[in-house]
C-alpha cells in the first residue's frame, strides 16, 4: 500500500473569474473553482446529472498560465494533490476547507 500517493485528477468547468493574488514575497497565487458532472441512470430509470465543485490553487508559472488563459467558463484539466487546512474567522469560529492544489494544467483545444 505505500505505492498510493496523493493524486487527482480533474476535468471540469470554471465557475467564475479566477482570483489572482501577489504575495508579499511576490509569489503569485491563483484561487478559483472548477464543477465536474458525472452522469448516472438511478434505480428508477432516471438520467441523474451530478455537478460537484472543487476548490483550485495554483502557484507560481501555473498561477500566472491562470490570469492569462483561464477565463470563466473554461473548460480545464488539472493534476493535483488534496490539502486540507483550516483557519479561524473574524468571530472565532474554526473553519476547515479542502483544496486541490494544482500541479499541472491542461487547456484543452475549443
Amino acid at each position: 500500500m505505500n505505492t498510493l500517493k496523493n493524486n487527482v485528477q480533474l476535468s471540469g468547468n470554471v465557475g467564475k473569474a479566477p482570483e489572482i493574488l501577489i504575495l508579499s514575497t511576490g509569489k503569485k497565487l491563483a484561487k478559483f473553482s472548477i464543477a465536474t458532472r458525472e452522469t448516472y441512470t438511478n434505480h428508477k430509470g432516471e438520467k441523474v446529472t451530478d455537478t460537484q465543485w472543487h476548490n483550485i490553487v495554483a502557484w507560481g508559472k501555473i498561477a500566472e498560465m491562470v490570469e492569462q488563459q483561464v477565463p470563466k467558463g473554461r473548460e480545464i484539466e488539472i493534476g493535483g494533490k488534496l490539502n486540507s487546512r483550516s483557519y479561524e474567522d473574524k468571530n472565532g469560529n474554526r473553519k476547515y476547507v479542502t483544496e486541490v492544489v494544482c500541479r499541472e494544467l491542461v487547456l484543452p483545444d475549443k
